[in-house]
């Protein structure tokens, strides 16, 4: 039987703390940490409010950039994590190219994805290779616009991850950063739209997810139907069948269905010849 790529990264995850619990392995499991640092970690939601623009960055070619460089325009897939993360981050960015390759929205087209690292000391060249190593995993034939990996001094790291609520802290113990995983999407000014959590994300969320954040300027009119249809959960961070909308949406076009029935109905009688009736 052939695995899926992902589900042989998640296998590997398990095997890896399976070992640290059972064979006294120098590097803690995840479950192990102490009770303190896990409560240090995770995300405390701030949707509708801006993030800083000013925000000084240094971008993957070495090139001092703001934050608000890449807002304006389109909405924005921000990832928070780092570049040589042995596992979660890993598994986020993979999780999410693997969605990005199911949605007919194109990277650098309808949407801007920016990967900010949490590590203070990682370098330019370090998100280069991981941003070329990403393109390639896209497997689609697209230009290199859209696709923004940056770094950047510790002030810079503490302030977009307070803006957004991303709680981060390091591990001495196991020399690794503890985030959360998840991405925040942005609207072009900069608002915080959605959130969506973990290391699977359903394309039918992104999707949403980025024509709300763009106000309904991308997409079809069949993503303004489900919207309707559809519910944002923020403690789930997904979107959830609404049933009453969708009662109230399929009760509209049963009715317009018997309107437009109804008015062939009539033009159909209104065009009937008169038969003249013999005496």
């Amino acid at each position: 039987m052939l695995f899926h790529k992902r589900t042989l990264q998640i296998l590997w995850v398990v095997t890896v703390l399976f070992g640290a619990i059972s064979f006294g392995n120098p590097v803690k499991a995840q479950g192990d940490l102490p009770q303190d640092l896990i409560r240090q970690v995770g995300f405390d939601q701030k949707l509708d409010e801006q993030v800083p623009l000013d925000i000084p960055f240094t971008d993957s070619e070495g090139h001092d950039v703001l934050l608000g460089d890449y807002l304006g325009e389109k909405p924005v897939i921000l990832l928070l994590g780092y570049y040589e993360c042995p596992m979660l981050c890993s598994l986020v960015r993979n999780g999410l190219f693997d969605s990005l390759k199911d949605l007919d929205f194109t990277v650098g087209d309808e949407f801007e994805l920016v990967v900010v690292s949490i590590d203070p000391g990682e370098t330019p060249e370090v998100a280069e290779m991981k941003r070329r190593a990403s393109i390639i995993e896209y497997e689609r034939s697209t230009a290199t616009d859209g696709w923004n990996f940056l770094v950047g001094p510790q002030d810079s790291i503490e302030q977009l991850s307070a803006s957004i609520g991303f709680r981060y802290t390091f591990d001495e113990n196991l020399d690794q950063y503890v985030h959360p995983s998840g991405i925040v999407v942005l609207t072009p000014q900069g608002k915080i739209s959605r959130y969506f959590y973990g290391i699977d994300f359903p394309q039918k969320d992104l999707r949403l997810g980025l024509v709300e954040a763009a106000d309904s300027k991308i997409g079809s009119p069949i993503d303004l139907v489900l919207l309707t249809c559809y519910h944002y959960d923020p403690v789930a961070g997904e979107y959830t069948l609404t049933i009453m909308n969708f009662i109230r949406l399929f009760g509209l076009l049963t009715v317009a269905a018997i309107g437009v029935l109804l008015i062939k109905l009539l033009r159909n009688d209104h065009n009937k010849p008169i038969t003249p009736q013999s005496a």
